[in-house]
C-alpha cells in the first residue's frame, strides 16, 4: 500500500495552474462564491487592510498585485486556503481567515489560487514563480 501523497511529495502541488484555462475558470466561480465577501469581488480587499481594527484583527488584504499574496510561496498559499492562516501563523495569530478545507476539495483549492494568479501582472507573475521554487 502506498503512502497518501502529500504537498511535499505530490506532483500536481508544485506550481500554482495559471496556465489552465478550466482551473482559471472554475476558480473564477469558486472565489466569488468563497472569498470575494472579504477580499472583494476585483481581489481589491478590505479598506485598511494594514490596520488592525480595535479586536486586533487586520482586515482582508488584496489577491492583486497591491496585496502581498505573491510574496507567499505556492504551498503556503494552498495552507493558508486549506487550513487557515493561523497554520503557517501560529495558533495565537489573531485572524479572521478561516479554512477552506472542508468547502472545497483541493483542486478546488488550486483552482482559486489559478485564478488570482493569473490576474497579477507579468513581472509580478515571474517573481511568485522564481520565489516558490526557491
Amino acid at each position: 500500500m502506498q503512502p497518501e501523497p502529500t504537498l511535499e511529495t505530490d506532483s500536481r502541488w508544485s506550481t500554482i495552474p495559471y496556465l489552465d484555462a478550466n482551473a482559471v475558470a472554475d476558480g473564477k466561480a469558486l472565489y466569488q462564491r468563497y472569498c470575494a465577501a472579504c477580499h472583494g469581488a476585483s481581489l481589491e480587499g478590505q479598506p485598511n487592510w494594514r490596520e488592525r481594527d480595535s479586536a486586533g484583527y487586520l482586515p482582508a488584504p488584496p489577491h492583486d498585485q497591491s496585496g502581498h499574496t505573491w510574496h507567499h510561496d505556492d504551498k503556503q498559499l494552498f495552507t493558508i486556503v486549506k487550513e487557515g492562516l493561523q497554520a503557517i501563523a501560529g495558533a495565537d495569530y489573531r485572524t479572521n481567515m478561516r479554512a477552506f478545507g472542508q468547502q472545497m476539495n483541493d483542486d478546488q483549492i488550486w483552482s482559486v489560487l489559478a485564478y488570482i494568479k493569473s490576474t497579477w501582472p507579468q513581472k509580478i507573475i515571474e517573481a511568485h514563480n522564481r520565489f516558490s521554487q526557491e
